[in-house]
C-alpha cells in the first residue's frame, strides 16, 4: 500500500565493554517510552491518515520467544563467543608476566600492556564502527570472518619470536580486528530471542567472559612449563576453532534474515546533540574514569605476585584465576540487587569498592593476603560490566537517538581501556631496580582514579533524578 513510511524502532543498546544488547522493557520505562516486541516481518507502510505521529513505534509479528531451544541455544552459542574474545582479554595477565619475565625481558611494563590494550580498543571501537553491517543483516558474515580472523591472529603469534612488533601485530591488532567482528552479533541475536527474560539471557552470556579467562589462563600457564611457547599458542587457537564450530551452528540455527529490519540508511554514529546533555558527560566521565583503571590489576597481578611477593609462574597466574571466578560471582549478585533495588546503588557501591581496594593492594605483602584481595577485587570490579547498560535509556531516553549516544560514549570509554594499562605500567618504571618495581604508582593511579569515578557517578544519580524528572530514587 503506498503512503509513508512508518519507523520501526527497534532498539540495540550497547554495553560498556563495547558490545550492543537488545534494551530491556524495565529500561524502556525510565524513558517514558514504550517498549515493544522484536519486528521480523516486512516493512510496514501507512497512508498519512492513518499516522499521527512522525515515528510509530509497530509490532505485528508474534513476541520473541522467552525459552525454547532455538532462543536458549543462541545463548549457549554466544556465551561460547564471549569466552574467547573477551577471554582472551582477561587471559592476558598471563601472556603481559610471560613477555615481561621470559620472553621480552627488554621491554618496559608500559610497552608491553599496549599489546593487550590495542586488542581491547578494538574490539569496543572496532564492534561500534561494525553495528551498522548488522544493522543490514550481515551478521553470518561478521561472525564467520571474525572468528576466522581472530583464530589468524593467534596463529600467527605462535610463529612470533621475541619480537615486540611481531606480537603488537598479530595480538594487539589481528585479533583485536577479528573480536570487532563478533561481539555484536554475539549479544545482540541473543538479544532479539528475548523479551521477558532478556535480563537473564544476557547476564549468562556475558558470564562467558570471566569463564573463557579462567580456560584460557589454565591452558597457558599449563602449557607453557611443558612446550613451547609457539605450540602453547597454537593449541590455544585450535581451542577456538573448535569451539566456534560449536558455537555458530547454535547461534545461527532457524534464525532469519535480519536485513528486513534495517532503516533506510545504517544507524548514525554521532550525535551533536549529546554535546549540550550534562547527563550524558557525567555517565561518560564516569565509565571513563572507572575503566582507566578497572584493567591494571587483571594485567599486574599475576607479575606482582612472581616479583615482590616471590611466588612461582604458576602460582600467580592461578591468583588470577580465583580474581576471575569471583568476577562470575559478583556480576551475578550485582545483576540481582539491580533487579531489586535499581542499577545506580550497586554500581556506586562497586565503584568505589573496585577504586577502595586498588589502593588496599598497597599493603599487600603476603601471598595468603594476595589470594583474598584479587578474590575481592574480581567481585567488585566484575559488576562494573554489566551495570552500566542498564542505566543508559535514562541518561538517554530519546530511543531514536540511544544507539547513536551509546557509542560515542564507547568511543571515548574505549580510550580508556587504551591508555589507563600503559599508563599504570610505565609508574612501575619510576625509582625500579633490577629486583623490583615500583608498584606503589600504579597503585595508587588505579585506586585513585576509579574511586573518582565512584564518586562521580553519585553525582550522575543526582542528575538523573533532577533532570530526568523520576518519581523514584531507584534508577
Amino acid at each position: 500500500m503506498p503512503g509513508r513510511r512508518v519507523n520501526l524502532d527497534y532498539d540495540l543498546e550497547a554495553n560498556n565493554s563495547g558490545g550492543v544488547t537488545a534494551m530491556s522493557e524495565k529500561s524502556l520505562e525510565y524513558g517514558k517510552s514504550e517498549a515493544v516486541d522484536t519486528y521480523e516481518g516486512p516493512v510496514i507502510t501507512s497512508s498519512d491518515e492513518d499516522v499521527k505521529a512522525p515515528s510509530v513505534i509497530v509490532s505485528t509479528s508474534p513476541p520473541a520467544l522467552d525459552g525454547g531451544t532455538r532462543a536458549w541455544l543462541q545463548v549457549a552459542g554466544s556465551f561460547l563467543v564471549f569466552g574467547n574474545l573477551w577471554g582472551l582479554t582477561f587471559a592476558f595477565g598471563s601472556f603481559n608476566s610471560y613477555y615481561e619475565l621470559t620472553l621480552l625481558p627488554d621491554k618496559s611494563s608500559s610497552t608491553i600492556s599496549w599489546i593487550g590494550t590495542t586488542s581491547t580498543t578494538l574490539l569496543i571501537f572496532g564492534g561500534i564502527v561494525s553495528g551498522p553491517l548488522f544493522d543490514r543483516g550481515y551478521f553470518r558474515s561478521m561472525l564467520i570472518i571474525g572468528a576466522l580472523v581472530e583464530t589468524l591472529g593467534l596463529m600467527l603469534l605462535s610463529l612470533c619470536k621475541a619480537s615486540y612488533w611481531q606480537i603488537f601485530l598479530t595480538q594487539g591488532i589481528v585479533t583485536g580486528l577479528g573480536n570487532s567482528l563478533l561481539y555484536i552479533p554475539g549479544l545482540a541475536l541473543v538479544g532479539r530471542a528475548f523479551t521477558k527474560n532478556r535480563s537473564m539471557a544476557m547476564g549468562i552470556t556475558t558470564c562467558g567472559a570471566p569463564i573463557g579467562g579462567i580456560i584460557y589462563t589454565i591452558t597457558f600457564e599449563h602449557l607453557i612449563s611443558r612446550m613451547s611457547f609457539g605450540w602453547t599458542v597454537r593449541i590455544m587457537a585450535f581451542i577456538m576453532l573448535a569451539t566456534y564450530c560449536i558455537a555458530f551452528p547454535m547461534i545461527l540455527w532457524r534464525v532469519k534474515n535480519l536485513a528486513d529490519l534495517a532503516p533506510d540508511r545504517p544507524r548514525k554514529l554521532f550525535d551533536a546533540s549529546a554535546l549540550r546533555d550534562l547527563p550524558f558527560w557525567s555517565y561518560t566521565s564516569s565509565n571513563f574514569l572507572i575503566f582507566c583503571g578497572y584493567m591494571v590489576p587483571f594485567y599486574f597481578m599475576a607479575s606482582y605476585g612472581q616479583i615482590e611477593l616471590g611466588m612461582s609462574r604458576s602460582d600467580a597466574n592461578y591468583v588470577l584465576v580465583i580474581s576471575q571466578a569471583a568476577s562470575v560471582l559478583g556480576r551475578l549478585v550485582a545483576s540481582y540487587a539491580a533487579s531489586k533495588i535499581g542499577v545506580m546503588i550497586p554500581w556506586i557501591v562497586c565503584g568505589l569498592s573496585s577504586g577502595i581496594l586498588c589502593l588496599g593492594w598497597i599493603g599487600v605483602k603476603s601471598s595468603g593476603v594476595f589470594i583474598v584481595y584479587a578474590a575481592l577485587y574480581g567481585c567488585f570490579s566484575g559488576a562494573l560490566i554489566p551495570l552500566p547498560p542498564s542505566v543508559f535509556p535514562v541518561v538517554c531516553p530519546d530511543i531514536k537517538v540511544l544507539g547513536a549516544r551509546m557509542g560515542m560514549s564507547q568511543g571515548i570509554g574505549s580510550m580508556a581501556s587504551l591508555i589507563g594499562p600503559p599508563i599504570a605500567g610505565a609508574l612501575t618504571s619510576i625509582g625500579a631496580t633490577a629486583e623490583h618495581r615500583n608498584y606503589l604508582g600504579l597503585q595508587l593511579f588505579g585506586g585513585a582514579i576509579m574511586a573518582a569515578g565512584g564518586c562521580n557517578l553519585v553525582g550522575l544519580w543526582i542528575l538523573l533524578i533532577r533532570q530526568r524528572g523520576l518519581k523514584s530514587k531507584l534508577i
